[in-house]
């Protein structure tokens, strides 16, 4: 039983004894001491000063006197106005060390038999990761470890958009420019090899448009508007769509393509075949590089027209309306959330009727309790229609249903525009790191003498803790700027500083292999370096409940720079490991340490983060 379930469980059997009061357990309060008062835990007893009726640092004197003379887990108490303060038993900490010392599987829960789904990348198949995708990415795939780790059986899956007019644009763009090129004969990754094809075909888009605004068409159109000389500048730019759905001949295209792709056109069929073949196979190196996998892909070609059938079964049973015009609708209003289409009054579908229709089919699939969906916060909105018609839908699973929104990562130059080329690909993001931790190494010349091969093995592991740890660090629901150059920076808060402290403790071990790890429990006093260190030690696997029950690997990533940290100043503090004062001393130092590389190896794992032998 580990020091908050004693607390949890002696705290409320004193009161009753002094009191006669009822306290459940889930009604403490518990901190861990400030660290400007003496202490390890604080009870806090103004809760039950009305039901005890007496005054809380009363009551915080009585609790402790009582803890200490029936506990023999704590050693001393002492009160500061209603708030007791214990203190742990050195005992106590041996034994939780000498527990914890070689389990590499600490923090992580027991099999809960609930399963959770998690969503996301789900990128469109007209250019390759970027920026966007690797926080998508990373939120997903950290959400998903932490969730297994706190007991969950977790599928992880995404939902590729393989169909639609941006992917026609592409088709189109190298069908008419592209003079038969593959990526192999320009020796271009094959998924940036379709994204320049998305690019060019804004190009020549931006460029026809330019010639239509000096047209008797687009002279027309601004006198039937009647705008003013001085607005027309403005005007163009936000009549950019209709531009392209009313008069663009590239748009016209675009949309016959699509068209035709619907109805199943051979040869258009095997051109998207071709290209989106092209971009799973650079997909995939990205996701290998990224160190992720998923479990099961589903694509929108497969699931756009599901789901028409619920509808027309809650048609039936009154949760959705028809209009006149044969539109199908549902009214939320009572859920503060209006009314929303479901079908167009074509029959066709649209985003929600397919949301719905692979909700159910993913149920099927996996019968998960929780769906977890890592989609941007600019789809807030979209989500919390489908969650309420999922509910009205009566399906088992709706309450498990989550959004995991996050905010808009950007560069220090700026946002970015894929239309325009300025994305920033994933791929050259991981390569730009990589060079930042290499460029670092060089300097410090730490892995001198380190072979060529290794060196880049390394630079490799630091680059990508710098690229993932600066971006999970962030609470999800925040924006950002993602900064490369600051985010190896080894004396930040960043990946390679929690890396330097796992790699520090490794060249300490690598020097007390003799040492026995039975000689800690003769180790008599625990000093504050030392217990600040176990106390965080302690706090892991509720560190890993709290960021799975959140849905957010900041906690985590927080906590492992905080015990990066206190490590490094346990280090410091003159209280030597290799050249401890006795044996007993240096088998606890060995058996701390040894236990803060298993956690920070557990929680860096669980961000998908690799600790190196050398840096």
């Amino acid at each position: 039983m580990d020091i908050l379930q004693i607390i949890d469980e002696k705290v409320p059997a004193a009161l009753k004894s002094l009191y006669d009061i009822d306290v459940p357990k889930e009604k403490l309060i518990v901190n861990t001491t400030k660290k400007e008062f003496e202490g390890d835990y604080t009870v806090v007893t103004f809760p039950f000063a009305r039901d005890a009726r007496k005054k809380p640092d009363q009551i915080a004197e009585e609790l402790g006197a009582y803890l200490i003379e029936n506990t023999k887990d704590f050693t001393a108490y002492n009160v500061i106005k209603g708030f007791l303060n214990l203190t742990v038993s050195d005992d106590y900490w041996k034994h939780f060390l000498s527990r914890i010392k070689e389990d590499t599987s600490y923090g992580e829960s027991p099999k809960t038999g609930e399963k959770a789904m998690v969503e996301f990348s789900s990128p469109n198949t007209n250019k390759p990761l970027h920026l966007g995708h690797v926080r998508n990415i990373l939120l997903g795939w950290s959400t998903s470890r932490i969730l297994e780790a706190a007991g969950h059986d977790v599928v992880k899956v995404q939902i590729i958009n393989d169909r639609g007019i941006a992917i026609c644009k592409s088709m189109l763009a190298w069908k008419k420019f592209g003079e038969g090129k593959t990526p192999e004969s320009e020796g271009v990754k094959s998924d940036h090899f379709v994204g320049h094809w998305y690019v060019v075909f804004d190009a020549q888009l931006r460029g026809e448009y330019a010639e239509w605004q000096k047209s008797s068409a687009a002279q027309q159109l601004l006198e039937s508007k009647a705008v003013k000389p001085e607005n027309v500048e403005a005007f163009f730019k936000k009549y950019k769509n209709d531009y392209f759905n009313e008069y663009s001949e590239l748009g016209a295209e675009a949309k016959d393509m699509l068209l035709k792709w619907e109805a199943g056109d051979k040869e258009v069929r095997d051109l998207w075949r071709m290209m989106n073949g092209w971009v799973y196979k650079g997909f995939d190196v990205t996701y290998e590089n990224l160190g992720v996998h998923f479990d099961k892909l589903y694509y929108e070609s497969n699931t756009y027209l599901l789901g028409k059938d619920i509808i027309e079964e809650g048609i039936e049973n009154g949760i959705f309306y028809k209009k006149d015009d044969n539109s199908v609708w549902i009214d939320l209003e009572d859920a503060k959330l209006d009314h929303k289409l479901v079908l167009r009054s074509d029959g066709t579908s649209v985003y929600m009727t397919q949301d719905i229709g692979t909700a159910k089919l993913r149920y099927q699939d996996f019968g998960m309790e929780k769906m977890i969906y890592v989609v941007a916060d600019e789809q807030n909105h979209h989500f919390k229609v489908l969650f309420e018609i999922l509910k009205r839908l009566g399906e088992s699973f709706a309450d498990g249903c989550y959004h995991l929104n996050y905010g808009m990562v950007n560069l220090p130059s700026g946002r970015m525009k894929s239309r325009e080329g300025t994305v920033v690909d994933a791929d050259d993001l991981m390569k730009e790191v990589i060079q930042e931790a290499a460029k670092n190494g060089e300097a410090i010349g730490t892995l001198d003498g380190v072979s060529e091969e290794e060196k880049q093995k390394i630079f490799g592991q630091i680059g990508l803790a710098a690229l993932k740890y600066f971006i999970i660090k962030v609470n999800p629901k925040k924006s950002m700027i993602f900064d490369p150059s600051e985010s190896v920076d080894m004396q930040g808060q960043t990946g390679p500083y929690i890396q330097n402290a796992g790699v520090r403790i490794k060249s300490i071990l690598r020097k007390l292999d003799e040492v026995d790890f039975d000689d800690l429990n003769g180790y008599e006093s625990i000093h504050e370096a030392e217990k600040e260190l176990l106390q965080m030690l302690h706090a892991f696997p509720s560190i890993i409940k709290e960021a799975a029950q959140d849905y957010d690997p900041s906690h985590l990533a927080n906590y492992c720079y905080a015990l990066a940290k206190g490590y490094h100043k346990f280090y410091n503090s003159g209280l030597s490991v290799i050249r401890a004062e006795n044996q007993e001393a240096k088998a606890f130092r060995k058996a701390l340490s040894t236990s803060t590389l298993n956690v920070l190896t557990s929680g860096m794992g669980l961000l998908g983060i690799e600790i190196p032998e050398r840096m």
